[in-house]
């Protein structure tokens, strides 16, 4: 979904968007070409694929931190557990946010008002298609980064256990910021940070993922 959006972005950006359009010929053509119906079409389309990897994230999430199927790991990946409640609210944020971006992930294209005495009597509402994208992403981001320290929490836990030189790269990422959870602490400094490595592809590239280019 987000290669075709991509896409239609592409062809998008490299259109013929003025109105009117004056032609070498000297001919002005009015066509309302300024109508961003694929740009609005597009945002939506990304805005569903965000909300959907967020929500496939937090599902694992909620694997990790349940003793019932995370095959033998400590409820809410604490190891000291009765007073402490571990990653619980890291769990919760991710739900939260999960949550947010459904409710941002409504179509905007769907919506439009007739304006200016009824000149402008269908707009395709891709400014708030694509600005609601911003927000989105940060918040994937976050849901991404608990998922990732919680994933290397679960790993540490299973020792003397070891898994994937890749993965204990992507750890050891991790850990160069973000300390163990062994007793409670504030935790909003740890989950922005996990955040801050998902969106600078730091996390990723320590574990040795290929980023795709950006399409020119």
């Amino acid at each position: 979904m987000l290669r075709q959006a991509a896409r239609t972005l592409e062809i998008e950006a490299n259109a013929v968007t003025d109105n009117p359009l004056v032609l070498t010929s000297g001919e002005v053509v009015s066509g309302g070409n300024f109508h961003a119906e694929p740009v609005a079409l597009a945002a939506d389309q990304i805005a569903l694929a965000v909300a959907e990897i967020g929500a496939i994230a937090q599902r694992r999430v909620a694997l990790l931190v349940d003793p019932a199927l995370s095959y033998g790991l400590p409820g809410f990946l604490t190891p000291k557990p009765g007073l402490n409640s571990g990653l619980m609210i890291a769990e919760v944020t991710t739900a939260a946010l999960m949550s947010e971006n459904k409710m941002l992930a409504h179509p905007a294209s769907i919506d439009s008002t007739p304006t200016s005495a009824n000149q402008e009597d269908h707009v395709s509402m891709a400014c708030h298609g694509a600005r609601r994208l911003l927000p989105m992403t940060q918040n994937l981001n976050w849901i991404l980064g608990v998922e990732a320290m919680m994933g290397a929490q679960g790993c540490e836990l299973r020792r003397p256990h070891v898994t994937s030189p890749r993965l204990q790269a992507a750890i050891a990422r991790i850990r160069a910021d973000i300390a163990p959870l062994v007793e409670d602490r504030y935790m909003a400094n740890d989950m922005a940070r996990a955040g801050e490595l998902v969106a600078t592809d730091a996390l990723a590239l320590a574990a040795g993922a290929e980023i795709l280019p950006a399409l020119g």
